[in-house]
């Protein structure tokens, strides 16, 4: 992998015109996408849209057909996978899958089980965690090196809508102040606008672009999740009650002030 040469040092990860195909069928068309320092990028699409495979690809944790992936020199990337299934057959503690070849101090793990909500969990078995308890010590574990990025697969997708707005504003609070860029996947945009920065909606290229507003606009994204998703998403990121023109979300043209790069083509599922 090669590694980005950028005097501001603000660039973290890059792909550039990246394509994956697998068994002759197209994950990736052509991505160009950067992440910089204290971004915040959420990635949504439907089921096949490629998503997971864009961000394996970001890690490094993929393999790709053309064009490139570059990271800054250095980078440390904190991975949190799309699930995992603990064995019964072999019993680990929250603390030591926590501290699994990562060099931490007592104080260091308990200033990070506080960070993510799992001080009483250490002595705890993984296979016996809920479905959320378990997300936040994976996440634990991904932030325990301090990294610069967070590379988060559908890190809400087992837990209730509670749990998932909860969840969010943990990345939220850990984003805050100089943390790590975020890069996460979601299906559900009305979930994460209100922390995410850069929404990007991908249906194996990158349909549209923009904050969570111009993208819930968008004749791409109205196309792939339907102009209810929209009007929701638009209601939750502006914590208003008044109603929307619907006209406005069916038009054929995004607004002039949307912000966003986005096709020009139809979908099909």
């Amino acid at each position: 992998m090669a590694q980005i040469s950028d005097a501001s040092g603000k660039i973290l990860i890059e792909a550039q015109d990246l394509c994956v195909r697998r068994d002759g069928n197209v994950i990736l068309d052509h991505i160009n996408l950067s992440v910089r320092e204290g971004d915040f990028t959420t990635v949504i699409g439907p089921n096949g849209a490629g998503k997971s495979f864009l961000l394996r690809c970001l890690a490094g944790r993929e393999s790709y057909e053309s064009g490139a992936v570059t990271r800054r020199p250095g980078l440390k990337i904190g991975y949190m996978p799309q699930k995992l299934t603990a064995d019964r057959a072999l019993p680990i503690s929250v603390r030591s899958f926590v501290c699994l070849c990562k060099n931490l101090t007592d104080s260091a793990y308990r200033e990070l089980a506080v960070r993510t909500g799992i001080v009483d969990l250490g002595d705890r078995l993984l296979y016996a965690l809920s479905g959320g308890e378990l997300q936040r010590v994976l996440l634990a574990r991904a932030i325990a090196d301090r990294p610069d990025i967070l590379i988060l697969d559908e890190p809400a997708q087992n837990l209730d809508v509670t749990g998932q707005l909860k969840f969010y504003a943990l990345l939220a609070e850990l984003h805050q102040n100089n943390g790590p860029a975020i890069v996460t996947v979601s299906h559900d945009l009305h979930l994460v606008a209100s922390a995410t920065k850069e929404t990007v909606c991908l249906y194996k290229h990158i349909c549209c672009r923009g904050a969570p507003k111009s993208v819930a606009n968008d004749p791409e994204f109205i196309a792939l999740f339907g102009a209810r998703a929209a009007e929701l998403t638009a209601i939750y990121a502006h914590h208003h009650d008044h109603s929307h023109d619907r006209s406005l979300l069916v038009s054929e043209t995004p607004p002039q002030d949307a912000g966003h790069d986005c096709c020009s083509h139809t979908h099909k599922e």
